[in-house]
């Protein structure tokens, strides 16, 4: 623990910024149970209203976001059940469905573009999530599964970082 914290102190002093997994504790299995449920069904909510663009690129990524997204959903499920939790329906957060209510409210081009920059917040997110609960979760299953999904996640935001909306 000196170490980190020697290195926390010489990055801050040096002006870096640590890595989000640095910075992000573990949550609870429950608590990570449940971002990651809502992380899922925000992406497959969005995902499906995407199906609709008239951009070969942004179909292409909604698909693979509802193919990924559908299989993380079952993996943590899966993984929860194993670690003796019994994972409740998933729920949107406040911020979940002011997104997507914003999203459903553009169209065209202008849904493209918020979609692509929605999906690099939203990915960012689940990407630190994930690597938060690899590295420091307490539930073995969800912690292998977290260590599984955070590869997938991490191509998701390399494909968005190619991705235009244009």
């Amino acid at each position: 623990m000196t170490f980190f914290r020697t290195f926390a102190a010489t990055a801050i002093a040096a002006g870096l910024a640590l890595p989000a997994v640095a910075q992000m504790a573990a949550p609870t299995p429950k608590a990570f149970v449940a971002k990651a449920g809502a992380s899922d069904r925000f992406e497959l909510a969005e995902a499906t209203l995407m199906m609709a663009s008239k951009n070969p690129d942004i179909v292409s990524f909604a698909t693979q976001m509802k193919a990924d997204h559908s299989k993380s959903t079952e993996m943590v499920k899966a993984a929860a059940k194993a670690d003796g939790l019994m994972p409740a329906p998933p729920m949107l957060s406040a911020k979940q469905k002011h997104d997507l209510a914003a999203l459903t409210a553009k169209h065209g081009k202008a849904r493209d573009m918020l979609y692509v920059a929605q999906q690099k917040a939203a990915h960012q997110d689940a990407l630190a999530l994930m690597q938060s609960y690899a590295s420091a979760g307490t539930a073995s299953h969800l912690k292998a599964t977290a260590g599984q999904i955070v590869p997938v996640v991490q191509s998701h935001v390399d494909m968005l970082g190619k991705m235009s909306a244009m």
